[in-house]
C-alpha cells in the first residue's frame, strides 16, 4: 500500500510506517501525478481535493487532519464513494488559547476584568465552545452566537445584537456560500457599522468570512484592535492590510503539538476502519514533558508569570511581517514560517486547565 502525505503532518511516519510506504509531498503543490499511484491521501487545508486532483488515481481513502473540510469536495467524493475523514475539533484547544493569549497580549488588565469584559463567539461548534468554557475561567462574560447550535451555559443571541454588545468578538465557523446562514463576507461594512469601535474582532477561523476591503475601510477611521491569524486572499496577503492590523500570524492558531499530533491520530484511526486494520496507537505515548508552569499557582497568577514563555505570540507577528516583499508576503516565505513552526504546548501539558 502506498499513502502520499502532507510534508507537514505530524507524526505521520509513527502512525503509518509499518502500514505503507510514505511519499513526503507539499501540500499546496500537490498534483494529480503525485497521487495517481497512491492508495491513501493525507492532507492538511491547503490541499484541494477534487476531481482534478483524483480522476483516474488509486485513491481509496483521504484523510484530512483538521477541522474544516471547506478544501474537500465532499460531493465529488461522496459520488465516488470514496472514504473520507477529517479531524473535527482535534486542535479547538490550541485555538481556543490562541484567542485567549491575543487578548490578553494586546490588553493585560483583562486577566482582572471579570464580567466587566464580554466576549462574543460567532460559531459553537467544538472551538466556540471550548473558547467558552476558557473564557468562564477568567470571569469574563460570555455571548454567543450560532443558528445551529445551542448551548444552555452560553447565553446566545442574533448576530447584529452580539456585534452591538460584545468588547471582542472571536470568528469559529466554518467558509460556507450558500444556505439560509452563509459566513463569507459574514463580516461586511455593515457588521463593522454595528460594531464598537473599541471592540476587539480576532478570526482564526476561515479568512474570507471578513471581507478585507470592509476591514481596511472600518479601520482608516475606527480605534479597533484586530488579530488575524487567516486572511481573504490567503497565501498572498498584502503589506497594507498588515500595516492596518494589529497582530498576525501566519494561520497556526490550532499549531500546537498536541493539536496537530491529535488530528494525525483522528485520520490514522478512521484509515485503519476503513482498511480493516487494527487501530493500536496513541499519540500521547509520543509527545515530551513540559515545563509544569501552573502546578501550585493559581491560573491568573500562572498566565500573569508565564504566559509568554508558553506561547510567545507577538513573535509570530514579527516573523510574519519580516517577510513581506514588494508590497506582499513572500508566498515560499509564508510556507516556510508554517513547516518550520516551533509547535507550542497547550496548557494541560504545563499542568494547566483543559475543557
Amino acid at each position: 500500500m502506498k499513502i502520499v502525505a502532507d510534508e507537514n503532518l505530524a507524526y505521520t511516519d509513527y502512525f503509518f510506517a509499518d502500514l505503507a510506504e510514505i511519499q513526503h509531498v507539499p501540500g499546496r503543490t500537490l498534483t494529480h501525478k503525485d497521487v495517481a499511484s497512491a492508495d491513501a491521501l493525507l492532507v492538511r487545508s491547503v490541499t484541494k481535493v477534487n476531481s482534478a486532483l483524483l480522476n483516474g488515481t488509486n485513491i481509496g481513502f483521504v484523510g484530512s487532519a483538521t477541522i474544516g473540510t471547506d478544501h474537500l469536495d465532499l460531493e465529488y467524493l461522496n459520488q465516488q464513494q470514496l472514504c473520507w475523514a477529517n479531524a473535527a475539533g482535534c486542535n479547538a484547544q490550541a485555538v481556543a488559547e490562541y484567542v485567549i493569549t491575543a487578548l490578553i497580549h494586546l490588553r493585560p488588565e483583562l486577566l482582572n476584568a471579570a464580567s466587566s469584559f464580554c466576549l462574543g463567539i460567532v460559531g459553537l461548534g467544538n472551538v466556540g465552545k471550548r473558547l467558552a468554557y476558557m473564557a468562564a475561567l477568567f470571569g469574563w462574560k460570555v455571548i454567543g452566537c450560532d443558528p445551529f447550535v445551542q448551548h444552555k451555559h452560553i447565553q446566545q443571541m442574533s448576530f447584529d445584537e452580539l456585534l452591538e454588545c460584545a468588547d471582542a468578538i472571536s470568528i469559529h465557523v466554518p467558509l460556507t456560500y450558500e444556505g439560509t446562514h452563509p459566513t463569507y463576507h459574514l463580516f461586511n461594512a455593515d457588521a463593522f457599522k454595528r460594531m464598537q469601535p473599541h471592540c476587539i474582532l480576532i478570526n482564526s477561523a476561515r479568512g474570507p468570512v471578513v471581507e478585507e476591503h470592509a476591514l481596511l475601510n472600518d479601520l482608516s477611521h475606527s480605534q479597533r484592535q484586530v488579530v488575524l491569524d487567516v486572511f481573504e486572499h490567503e497565501p498572498e496577503i498584502s503589506e497594507q492590510l498588515l500595516n492596518a492590523v494589529t497582530l498576525v500570524t501566519p494561520h497556526i492558531a490550532g499549531y500546537s503539538l498536541e493539536g496537530k499530533a491529535r488530528g494525525t491520530q483522528m485520520i490514522y484511526d478512521a484509515f485503519c476502519q476503513h482498511f480493516q486494520l487494527e487501530s493500536y496507537k496513541d499519540f500521547r505515548s509520543q509527545l515530551p514533558s513540559a515545563e509544569p508552569y501552573f502546578d501550585g499557582i493559581a491560573l491568573k497568577d500562572a498566565i500573569a508569570t508565564y504566559l509568554d514563555r508558553i506561547y510567545p505570540i507577538a513573535e509570530d507577528d514579527i516573523r510574519l511581517r519580516a517577510c513581506v516583499r514588494d508590497g506582499k508576503v513572500d508566498q515560499a516565505a509564508f510556507d516556510l514560517l508554517r513547516k518550520q513552526y516551533p509547535l507550542r504546548r497547550e496548557w494541560a501539558a504545563h499542568g494547566g486547565p483543559a475543557a
